[in-house]
């Protein structure tokens, strides 16, 4: 489930991405949480995954890029800093030893992609 950017490092704006405007878009990037209800909790600065974790005690908060078919959710300890540009989801803990399977990586990318475009739509009327 991670998330690959594809650049060119030339200045030419018809072609690709530039570094600079890499680095841009990066700096002003979020931390996305997406609640199973659809809902994206959206951090312009870092933040402790104890802070989310606090306000969500029966779900476990993972990161998306550390998500694998065939193992159970790896929750965040409390202590570490959510990234900025990561997406990050929240599970219910009742799935905490259950294996993800091909079919529950792919219900949440699809629960994600949705989400994502339904909060960029809504974003633009705001």
């Amino acid at each position: 489930m991670g998330v690959c950017v594809s650049t060119q490092t030339t200045n030419s704006s018809r072609r690709g991405i530039t570094v600079s405007q890499l680095e841009s878009i990066h700096r002003r990037s979020t931390i996305k949480i997406v609640h199973m209800d659809g809902l994206i909790e959206e951090f312009a600065d870092p933040i402790k995954a104890s802070k989310i974790a606090s306000r969500n005690p029966n779900f476990l908060l993972c990161n998306s890029e550390q998500m694998l078919i065939g193992s159970c959710v790896p929750a965040l300890s409390g202590d570490e800093d959510l990234q900025l540009g990561q997406i990050y989801f929240l599970i219910p803990r009742c799935q905490a030893h259950t294996p993800l399977s091909l079919p529950d990586l792919c219900n949440l990318a699809i629960k994600a992609s949705s989400a994502l475009r339904n909060h960029r739509a809504a974003s633009l009327f705001r």
